[in-house]
């Protein structure tokens, strides 16, 4: 049996594992508890079902996608066009390295993503969010012109979606993808700035 406390962050360490194992489709609370040399109903004092237990999972990886990319947001040491293309470029790579250091997890987490439809839609807000602070910044400081950054921000999300949502991974690998990245970054920035 497990020595020592047990706590939410050690059993979303472990899901995580046994999802890379098993997939979400075979993965059990049962399966978890094993990992952790613990009984079911251990886990299933931190999360009331295997649903809120992948729910957790599912927002815990999004959250770590996020967090570098608040960052190149606030980050206004950069102008906002090289912060845009920053953000864009950072959320690929991360994405992009996802998938080919660890195939396995990311399948699951589209899978996850895909049931947990909130998590999904609060992590869309949150980087919608990011890009209309970014946009906001460039109005401000003359670089770009918007009536409205957050729809905007929406419009700019959704003209990269290739580089981003999870359905177009296949094409991340391709030859040129980043390049063709970039060239979308140019045209979204030229297309803000002011004429």
């Amino acid at each position: 049996m497990r020595s020592g406390p047990l706590d939410a962050e050690t059993i979303l360490t472990a899901t995580e594992d046994v999802l890379r194992r098993h997939g979400p489709a075979k993965a059990t609370v049962l399966d978890v508890a094993r990992a952790l040399g613990v009984s079911h109903a251990s886990v299933y004092r931190h999360f009331p079902s295997k649903a809120a237990l992948r729910e957790a999972v599912t927002r815990r990886w999004l959250g770590r996608a996020r967090d570098p990319l608040a960052a190149v947001a606030s980050d206004t040491r950069q102008a906002p066009p090289e912060r845009l293309r920053t953000w864009f470029t950072t959320l690929f790579t991360a994405k992009r390295t996802l998938l080919s250091e660890d195939p396995e997890l990311f399948a699951t987490y589209r899978v996850l993503t895909a049931e947990h439809s909130s998590a999904a839609a609060d992590h869309v807000t949150d980087l919608i969010e990011q890009l209309r602070v970014i946009i906001a910044d460039g109005v401000t400081s003359g670089d770009f012109t918007s009536p409205d950054p957050t729809a905007t921000a929406r419009t700019v999300f959704a003209a990269t979606m290739a580089y981003h949502h999870p359905a177009h991974a296949p094409e991340w690998q391709t030859p040129g993808s980043e390049a063709a990245l970039q060239s979308i970054c140019t045209l979204l920035i030229d297309g803000l700035r002011p004429r």
